[in-house]
């Protein structure tokens, strides 16, 4: 895993972030996409949309606008072309992908 600070600058739904990424060295990756790891959320639309729009409310409310610690995996893509990483709200000592799955809004999932 590599670790890096972002700040969050969207949250699309309750698995897809875009960020932008602080590399060290004055070197910044902007409008990176993230794909929270290990988890699923619901869909934005059709029959999960209700469930979909809680979910990613929330996640709002915890990490937009804020600085985070994402926790990347091999530094590689998935099929979409987003990271795989575990996010954490500055300050909490639980990722954010923990939080839902414990408190009902997204289930593990393991690609």
């Amino acid at each position: 895993m590599y670790e890096y600070t972002a700040i969050v600058r969207e949250v699309y739904d309750g698995d897809t972030v875009t960020v932008d990424v602080d590399l060290g060295l004055c070197t910044w990756l902007h409008g990176q996409k993230l794909r929270l790891y290990g988890i699923n959320a619901p869909e934005m639309r059709g029959e999960q949309r209700a469930a979909g729009t809680v979910t990613r409310d929330w996640l709002r409310s915890q990490i937009l606008g804020k600085t985070v610690t994402i926790k990347t995996y091999k530094d590689q893509t998935e099929k979409y072309g987003r990271w795989l990483a575990d996010v954490w709200a500055e300050g909490q000592r639980v990722s954010v992908n923990e939080q839902m799955v414990n408190n009902g809004l997204a289930v593990s999932y393991l690609p």
